[in-house]
């Protein structure tokens, strides 16, 4: 046992001499001071490509649907016909209140001709002026009768035509969720229609980041759509608009920011991205102090499931240390925990690995 306990006392001897001459040879580690941003870091939100003009079409009447001349991406003009709504009890009301007016009008014409005869007999003095006046009053009668019925007939006429489904402006068909035989309903979707010439983005900040936007100390907006366009889109002040409601639930503002004309490709409800600079229109004295931790991305280290930095300790050796990384920034990336400002990095982690 006495021999045991010597043999571990001379091995510890041997190590922390090995060690120390190590530390004699290392050399020096090419280090990147981490130090707070001078400003924040552009931030995005998630948006959606919408139309700005967006036209849900359905019946004002109720009725069979025998014809759709429209499907699914579908140019049109507008005024042009998309579906018809089986009309023929509309159109024999609207005959029917058209003979009604033809009746009342024939009326007319005979309670005209009446007045007129009695106005001369009275002038003989053949009748009295009660008989005349009986006369008046049936041709007032007569008049009012056909005024009445021609209102009827135009409305009669103006129903026929809500069983014709028009396009209310030139456009592109957006979804067709109506078929031939389904019943037509008030309310009921059976077309939509949008303009592809003019597309916005909408997404939902924070009530801060409202604020900025509205002073317009933001500057321009970028928006980014994938699969659309590889680098991001510039969108002037001018063209966003902040609403001026907040969500009671979320406790966010939409943002709708206006796409140039010249973007094609973009259809409503693509997913895209808006960037927000939270560092242009920054004026507080302490903005620096508030910026995020910075690292080169060329640092980090990707362990299987960890990622680490090599933060050199009071004796200048290297040490791996696990840190939680954020948004990247050109080629740096934003540190969230882990490190502190002030801590040395090697910038070489390759190198700093084989110091001992």
């Amino acid at each position: 046992m006495k021999s045991l306990t010597l043999l571990t006392a001379a091995l510890s001897l041997a190590v922390s001499g090995a060690w120390a001459a190590g530390d004699t040879a290392a050399q020096p580690v090419a280090t990147f001071t981490v130090k707070p941003a001078a400003a924040q870091l552009a931030s995005s939100v998630d948006a959606q490509v919408e139309a700005v003009r967006d036209a849900t079409l359905s019946a004002q009447v109720q009725g069979a649907v025998i014809s759709i001349s429209a499907k699914a991406g579908d140019r049109v003009t507008a005024g042009q016909e998309l579906a018809r709504i089986d009309a023929r009890a509309a159109q024999q009301s609207a005959a029917a209140s058209a003979a009604q007016v033809e009746a009342a009008r024939a009326a007319q014409n005979v309670a005209t001709k009446e007045y007129e005869r009695q106005k001369q007999l009275f002038q003989k003095q053949y009748i009295s002026q009660a008989a005349l006046d009986r006369a008046e009053a049936q041709w007032r009668a007569s008049q009012s009768q056909v005024q009445a019925l021609l209102a009827q007939a135009g409305a009669a006429a103006t129903q026929s035509g809500f069983y014709v489904i028009k396009a209310p402006f030139a456009g592109v068909v957006g979804h067709v969720p109506a078929t031939l035989g389904d019943m037509a309903m008030p309310g009921k979707p059976l077309l939509t229609v949008y303009d592809p010439s003019l597309m916005r983005v909408t997404a939902h900040v924070g009530q801060q980041q409202a604020a900025m936007l509205r002073d317009g100390g933001t500057g321009e907006l970028q928006v980014e759509i994938p699969g659309i366009s590889v680098s991001r889109i510039a969108v002037p002040a001018s063209k966003v608009q902040v609403l001026p409601t907040v969500d009671a639930q979320s406790h966010t503002v939409q943002v709708r920011a206006e796409l140039p004309t010249s973007v094609v490709g973009v259809a409503p409800g693509m997913f895209a991205r808006l960037w927000l600079d939270a560092g242009k229109g920054t004026t507080s004295p302490t903005a620096a102090a508030v910026g995020p931790l910075l690292v080169p991305a060329s640092v980090v280290v990707r362990r299987a499931e960890m990622t680490g930095v090599y933060v050199l300790d009071g004796q200048g050796r290297p040490l791996l240390r696990q840190v939680r990384l954020g948004r990247p920034a050109g080629d740096m990336v934003e540190v969230l925990s882990g490190v502190r400002a002030g801590d040395r990095i090697a910038l070489k982690p390759q190198a700093a690995a084989k110091v001992r």
